[in-house]
């Protein structure tokens, strides 16, 4: 066979619209008969900059006209609207400027496409990650980044770095982008699956395709842009194209493979794999159709002996956005400003919300809370005390060292959360809830000691938190993941830190809430919603 050389991904058009930042920082320079993109370095910086503000505010037209669409869908649930119209809501909130639309602001990742006749003159990685630095110490973000000191020793960074830079060279006289800020909800629910070629059959790989469905859960806060990988040179090829893929960067590839072993969109599989979604019935966090709001389904070459397999989601914080630099100047994609245009003008009915009073003692809550089913929405007013992996972890070593536990751990329900920076003149940041699965571990033992015994947080939860509830009599409260803006404007009232001030974002919180919206999950009777759904 004659030699033949294939752009791995060609993708054949891009039609972003994008924005016009500045025409500074960029000249075109002579050298020999070749022109030059000479960039100077700030223009770097000012991009990344533009958009880690842009992503942690606003969210992309075409994101929000699928919650639109969930919305006005009759086939969608109560529970599938509420959840849409919430984070609509949110949205509208996060535009402002003030709170982000998560709480989670993510991990900085970008990912550029440098032409080779393009000219910096310096570490690239060093000037984009200043850009990350100056938008995190400016707005109200989160700093999320934990560094090690030695193996089991780590503090927060006090800056959200390092960033995740990855810079790959093509041909061409200008600089491409794509910014993402990763929470580490979604993050977490990317999947690695080893296979091999006994999986490429029709059936097989539907059957692979519903098992593996369940292992998204809703943790990381659906309906979800949803990427399925299959095949690729290495595992580390199969993830890359997972993100990229779910961040909707993919979506010019061909349709069809061809000898030389170009990436391919499979438009059938995607609609099959979306189908399967909806007949799941997780539904948007709270059981119904709409687990995704679409699918990307890539096939990619592989060697003859393996065949990885990769999933992965950008979730209802869909923050992604791409920018360029070229001889006109630095650009960056334009994010939609008018959220409130996608809001209906009535919210969607829903029934009317139990109110729970958490300033009552414990054995009251929990009495009142015994008289309602599983699934139950509910409004609560009172004290909440604020607790997530650092501050349970701290706590569990009080416990190991024959010391009581904390009073404030026995007398009021623990939201799992860890807010953002607070803007001036509000009671809260931005405050959503965190993953619950990864609090599971600590469950049995601290409701032993008479601890935990209402959780609230997002997501699904293990058959141990369940057994938990039902030997101890707790309850396991769902909140709904992604509006963690419209929750610290509307539901949290006051913000005191108790305990653990040196952890920052992860010490532990005294705060008052107003109509919190919750549902409950998991029972004192061992009864849990997820669990239901499954069978």
């Amino acid at each position: 066979m004659d030699f033949r050389y294939q752009d791995p991904y060609p993708i054949q058009k891009d039609d972003t619209v994008y924005k016009k930042l500045t025409s500074d920082y960029v000249k075109v320079e002579k050298l020999g008969e070749r022109e030059i993109l000479t960039i100077d370095p700030k223009g770097l910086e000012l991009l990344a900059e533009e958009a880690m503000a842009d992503v942690s505010f606003m969210l992309r037209s075409s994101h929000l006209e699928s919650l639109k669409r969930i919305i006005d869908d009759p086939e969608a649930t109560d529970n599938d609207r509420f959840v849409a119209y919430n984070l609509l809501q949110n949205a509208a909130v996060a535009v402002e400027g003030a709170l982000p639309s998560c709480q989670d602001t993510g991990t900085a990742i970008v990912m550029g496409k440098k032409g080779e006749n393009v000219y910096t003159g310096a570490d690239d990685g060093e000037y984009l990650s200043k850009g990350i630095y100056n938008t995190y110490q400016k707005r109200n973000l989160r700093y999320s980044q934990v560094v090690p000191l030695t193996m089991f020793e780590e503090k927060n960074s006090g800056s959200n770095l390092p960033a995740q830079i990855d810079i790959y060279a093509k041909k061409g006289d200008y600089y491409e982008f794509l910014f993402l800020t990763k929470g580490g909800g979604s993050a977490n629910k990317t999947f690695l699956y080893q296979k091999t070629k006994s999986l490429l059959n029709e059936k097989s790989l539907e059957a692979f395709v519903k098992e593996r469905i369940s292992d998204l859960g809703t943790a990381a806060c659906p309906p979800y842009h949803l990427a399925l990988v299959i095949g690729g040179t290495s595992a580390e090829a199969n993830l890359a194209a997972v993100k990229k893929a779910s961040a909707k960067y993919y979506d010019h590839l061909p349709t069809e493979g061809n000898e030389a072993g170009q990436a391919f969109r499979d438009l059938e599989w995607e609609a099959k794999v979306q189908k399967i979604c909806q007949e799941s019935a997780i539904g948007a966090q709270f059981g119904g159709k709409y687990l995704t709001h679409d699918v990307r389904v890539i096939r990619l070459p592989r060697h003859a002996a393996s065949c990885p397999v990769g999933m992965g989601v950008s979730c209802s914080a869909d923050r992604n956005i791409k920018g360029k630099i070229t001889k006109d100047g630095i650009f960056l994609e334009q994010l939609e400003e008018n959220p409130k245009r996608f809001l209906p003008d009535t919210p969607p009915h829903l029934e009317e919300a139990v109110e729970i009073n958490l300033n009552k003692p414990m054995p009251e809550i929990l009495a009142e809370l015994s008289k309602y089913p599983i699934k139950t929405r509910l409004k609560l007013n009172g004290t909440l005390i604020v607790a997530r992996d650092i501050a349970h972890a701290k706590i569990k070593e009080i416990i190991d060292s024959g010391k009581p536990m904390p009073e404030y751990f026995k007398n009021h329900p623990i939201y799992y959360a860890g807010p953002a920076k607070t803007p001036e003149g509000m009671a809260s940041g931005s405050f959503g809830p965190t993953t619950a699965g990864r609090m599971d571990v600590y469950v049995d033992e601290f409701q032993s000691h008479g601890g935990s015994m209402i959780m609230l947080a997002k997501g699904n939860r293990s058959k141990d938190v369940t057994d938990a509830c039902g030997k101890y009599g707790g309850f396991y409260l769902g909140s709904i993941g992604g509006p963690a803006a419209i929750l610290a404007k509307d539901n949290i009232v006051a913000v005191d830190i108790v305990d653990f001030p040196e952890l920052g974002m992860e010490a532990v919180r005294k705060i008052e809430v107003k109509d919190f919206p919750a549902f409950i999950i998991t029972d004192d009777k061992g009864n849990d919603f997820f669990a239901d759904l499954a069978h």
